[in-house]
């Protein structure tokens, strides 16, 4: 151990990973605001919390569980001489999940609903639920990723933990951008959309490549970004000419 904290190359990977942690965080963060801004105003920060804590501990305890890991890449039956292991499964069925709960929150905030359920226990819980559920989605991809990229448990662990405490500061004030922001709200479930596809395609050994995903991402974002400047300069210029009028 002691070793490690004077090797400039562990120093590098732990660098490396954990900016490569937080940026596959990205989507678990969009996530987490997303399905928690369904519950009431003082549950969400809790519920957030509590996702990202889960998320933490399953990478951990799937790091520790290196051997078991590496076996989930491992084939464990073929469909027309195409092998599906594990992850493969793990992946497609998560996808699909997060295309799936893509389209229905497009659908609500486009179209609205009926009156929502009384928000208690039971939609915390159900929440929470769905946060596990991708939780494991995303853990396997990033533990899979930490494995490939460095060579020490530690490092990996203290890569994971760095990140995920950058995302528990980040997730409340992205959480409320995106929830005073519809366009912003309506970006992000298309990016849950995009990494749903993206995923399903790893489930199926058809590899897009992240870098085009995230390029794609920022592109979306930066012309998003202009949009919001350019509409607070028209607020500003409408209020300037207001005030003489008054």
């Amino acid at each position: 151990m002691l070793s490690l904290l004077t090797d400039p190359h562990a120093w590098a990977s732990l660098l490396t990973l954990t900016a490569l942690e937080i940026v596959l965080g990205i989507d678990n963060i969009i996530f987490l605001s997303i399905v928690s801004s369904r519950l009431p105003a003082h549950q969400q920060s809790r519920a957030r919390r509590i996702g990202l804590l889960l998320a933490l501990g399953m990478r951990i305890a799937l790091l520790s569980a290196i051997a078991w890991i590496i076996g989930l890449t491992q084939p464990v039956f073929s469909v027309w001489e195409h092998e599906v292991s594990w992850r493969d499964l793990v992946l497609a069925a998560g996808g699909l999940f997060l295309l799936f709960k893509g389209t229905a929150e497009i659908h609500h905030t486009m179209e609205g609903e009926g009156p929502e359920a009384t928000a208690g226990s039971a939609s915390f819980l159900a929440t929470v639920a769905q946060i596990v559920a991708l939780d494991l989605v995303f853990s396997i991809d990033s533990v899979i990723t930490a494995v490939g990229m460095a060579e020490h448990l530690p490092i990996m662990i203290a890569a994971v933990v760095i990140a995920i405490v950058v995302m528990m500061v980040a997730a409340d004030p992205v959480s409320r951008f995106i929830e005073r922001h519809p366009t912003v709200k309506m970006l992000a479930l298309s990016f849950l959309l995009l990494v749903g596809v993206a995923l399903i395609a790893d489930g199926l050994h058809f590899h897009i490549p992240r870098g085009y995903l995230y390029f794609a991402i920022a592109f979306s974002i930066g012309v998003e970004t202009l949009n919001l400047l350019a509409r607070r300069a028209r607020a500003r210029r409408r209020g300037a000419t207001a005030e003489p009028e008054a």
